[in-house]
């Protein structure tokens, strides 16, 4: 019985080569799946085409865009998910949904092995093959990239060779991944970290510098998802999408920056991510508004820690489920309003309201209003500071070097 492969297909060179060859190989049938993730580019049904005319036996495209943005983005949003406090996760948030999908077609089709177009170099192999060996260990996995060492040279002649449908003249000089989340841009002269990124390698964000009026924006929450934009009920792909081109139209989620990958190495990315950025940014401030502040501080930890395992390929690990687990019950009052200024490169917060909030403005204020008790202010800075004092003593009583 012939195998059959199930491809991982973006319809760019190296996954469309891979078609051909993985047949010859291999000796299996191929069907490459195509996830529609909001992109953008090429017309999907072209891309389907591009893979049958490559050889492919069957061809997918599976429109997977409001699936992303409500099971993927919004969680991301919930937990504040900036990987080193700056990475909104643009590619690593969409690994897990692809796997879901390439194990879903593998039943479907009756495949035994599950392909990719990763190098041995990047992260998204460990997030495709950790994930595929969670959801289904009994998939085999091939990587021609990665195993084979295959270059882009390789890439071109084998096209050639075989007359596959495919530009293969046009050479981009960077590397790109994108979705509805963001873009991200890397190889190229931006291996050298001392030069700067120019402008015609951005999509998603217009030049930061042009003059333009500034755009004031209200995003409604509730429950730490977005619901409505200026009063209008969105889903969460239509927020993502309307604040993509907001912000984008103001550069607002350019990012520039020396990352940590986890095969360990250090690796320059430049990024896009309006919306995302500009969701994060608000969700924040109304989580300062509406949550307590104990579980505030440690929420904190729990979002860069969930952060690190999406970026590791770790969706589907037992940490991430309970991680996510105290991330809605943290959500529980992050419910109301929070106005942004987009300009100059910046989504800066101008205004928040919840009738969740936790700020009592008779408590805060100087003016006239004033509900607070200093007079229990000395006593509680005496108790405060008292096991310090008594620390301090002790050292000088024993003679050690104090402060």
């Amino acid at each position: 019985m012939t195998e059959r492969v199930v491809l991982a297909y973006s319809g760019g060179l190296d996954t469309s080569v891979a078609i051909p060859y993985l047949a010859e190989q291999a000796g299996a049938e191929v069907i490459a799946v195509a996830v529609d993730l909001g992109q953008g580019g090429e017309d999907m049904t072209v891309v389907r085409q591009r893979a049958l005319d490559c050889g492919a036996v069957e061809a997918e495209v599976i429109d997977a865009r409001d699936e992303f943005a409500a099971g993927y983005c919004v969680p991301a949003i919930r937990a504040n998910a900036l990987y080193m406090d700056r990475y909104p996760l643009v590619s690593a948030l969409s690994r897990p949904l692809i796997v879901r999908h390439l194990v879903a077609a593998a039943r479907r089709h009756g495949g035994t092995i599950v392909s990719h177009g990763c190098t041995g170099k990047g992260n998204d192999q460990v997030r495709f093959e950790v994930g595929l060996a969670a959801l289904a260990p009994d998939l085999r996995i091939v990587a021609p990239a990665r195993d084979l060492a295959w270059t882009r040279d390789k890439a071109i002649a084998f096209a050639e060779e075989k007359g596959l449908p495919i530009d293969v003249t046009a050479r981009s000089p960077y590397s790109i991944d994108q979705n509805l989340w963001g873009r991200a841009v890397e190889t190229g002269f931006l291996e050298d970290i001392w030069t700067a990124p120019v402008e015609d390698l951005y999509a998603y964000t217009s030049d930061p510098a042009l003059e333009r009026d500034p755009d004031e924006v209200v995003i409604t929450f509730d429950g730490g998802v977005p619901v409505a934009i200026d009063g209008e009920t969105v889903t969460p792909y239509q927020a993502i999408l309307d604040l993509n081109r907001r912000a984008g139209a103001h550069g607002v989620g350019r990012l520039d920056m020396v990352e940590d990958r986890l095969v360990g190495i250090k690796s320059r990315e430049v990024y896009e991510a309006p919306g995302a950025v500009a969701l994060i940014t608000a969700h924040q401030e109304l989580e300062a508004v509406t949550v307590e502040r104990d579980l505030a501080r440690f929420k904190r930890g729990v979002d860069q820690r969930w952060g690190e395992l999406v970026y590791d390929g770790l969706w589907f690990s037992p940490l991430r489920r309970a991680l996510d687990a105290f991330v809605d019950d943290a959500q529980r009052h992050v419910t109301g309003e929070v106005r942004l200024t987009l300009h100059g490169g910046r989504a800066v917060v101008t205004g928040r309201r919840s009738e969740a909030s936790l700020y009592d403005f008779g408590l805060a204020t100087y003016d006239t209003g004033d509900t607070f008790d200093q007079s229990l202010a000395k006593g509680f800075v005496r108790l405060w500071g008292l096991p310090s004092g008594l620390a301090a003593a002790r050292d000088a009583r024993l003679g050690e070097v104090s402060w």
